[in-house]
């Protein structure tokens, strides 16, 4: 019967299809979250978000890359299959399978350079989130300084990378992390300069980390009315590392900064006195939403 010159084929795919399996039973391997055992909460580090992102990254170049020849031979095997037993020899059909298969080349290796160019930005932005939370850390002292810092902490539909709870203040701290302009000499430039509602980068402008981090402030603010009753004072902070910020004071409700010395800057905010009982009861709403 003529069907089963197509039929028959199929089990030249079986090791294949076998070794996909096992591929995608191994795509989640490498997995750094780890939890709590006391409480079994998930532990947060300065960037937990972009971590998770970035092992989601790899696994994805991981699934692609090994995945990916796998499917690409497919046809190729297929097409051997059908070329052992076919009583003649059809060359469209055969030029079928090689089209096919280059097709899905194509495909793989547009996937894998998406891969490669996302893990490159998440890394950017994992390193920077890590410096202003080092910067951040040396707010952290005996309870005679009486500073504390969250990392990752969820907000609505997203992730506020700081927040920092001082005795005048709580700050929501936002990191961005942008590579510098290179001028036709070859030399660097990061100069950014800071309008209301934007930021102009060399060569291009960028509104997005402005209204973001307004919006990661007025969440906290509203939401940390909500769990104390009464209004607490909360200024977004908007952090660009590498880059030299030229008119900061354009923004006047944010503080736009490149992190450097931000452990010394917040401490001179003074947006309002917070008593003893509120800074307590801050930092307590905040540590049950965001368990260290």
């Amino acid at each position: 019967m003529a069907w089963l010159e197509y039929l028959i084929p199929l089990i030249f795919l079986f090791p294949l299809a076998a070794t996909a399996v096992i591929v995608v039973g191994l795509r989640n391997l490498h997995d750094a979250r780890v939890s709590s055992p006391f409480d079994a909460h998930p532990l947060r580090e300065p960037g937990q978000s972009l971590r998770d992102r970035l092992d989601r990254a790899f696994a994805g170049l991981f699934l692609n890359g090994a995945l990916g020849p796998i499917v690409i031979m497919a046809p190729l095997v297929y097409g051997m299959g059908r070329m052992l037993l076919a009583s003649e020899q059809n060359w469209l059909e055969w030029t079928l399978y090689g089209a096919l298969s280059t097709l899905l080349v194509l495909v793989f290796c547009f996937r894998l350079i998406r891969d490669f160019q996302r893990i490159r930005r998440l890394k950017l932005g994992l390193a920077c989130e890590l410096a202003v939370g080092q910067e951040l850390e040396r707010l952290i002292r005996p309870e005679s300084h009486p500073y504390f810092v969250f990392h990752d902490v969820p907000g609505e539909g997203d992730t506020l990378d700081h927040v920092a709870v001082t005795p005048h203040g709580v700050f929501a701290i936002e990191t961005w992390a942008r590579s510098p302009a290179v001028k036709p000499s070859g030399e660097e430039d990061n100069r950014v300069t800071v309008e209301r509602a934007r930021l102009r980068f060399p060569g291009w402008i960028e509104r997005r980390p402005l209204r973001d981090t307004r919006r990661a402030a007025r969440w906290l603010s509203d939401w940390l009315e909500g769990e104390l009753g009464h209004p607490v004072p909360v200024q977004g902070v908007l952090a660009l590392p590498g880059w030299r910020i030229e008119h900061p004071e354009a923004a006047d409700d944010l503080l736009v900064v490149s992190g450097d010395a931000l452990a010394d800057r917040l401490p001179e905010r003074r947006l309002d006195a917070l008593d003893e009982a509120a800074h307590e009861a801050v930092i307590a709403a905040i540590h049950r939403r965001a368990p260290h």
